[in-house]
């Protein structure tokens, strides 16, 4: 069976590097920006490897503000 394909998208200006997306995720897509940081002063998340990412939406429901958007489609 063909394993689903996903895509996130994180509303970087909203998001406090709080990491636990980071931790969340299965199969490790996400990271903290390390040197980039949002106008607020928080270094925010980011997809550091896209391909991986299988759409489970982990991510999305541990984030405390709402800043992260997962889409799910068939490969």
């Amino acid at each position: 069976m063909a394993k689903s394909r996903g895509t996130v998208v994180v509303n970087t200006e909203r998001c406090k590097g709080c990491n636990l997306c980071v931790v969340a995720c299965p199969t490790n897509v996400l990271d903290l920006q390390g040197k980039e940081v949002n106008n607020r002063g928080y270094h925010f998340a980011y997809m550091k490897q896209a391909e991986e990412c299988i759409g489970c939406a982990a991510c999305g429901s541990v984030c405390p503000d709402g800043c992260i958007d997962v889409y799910r489609s068939k490969p």
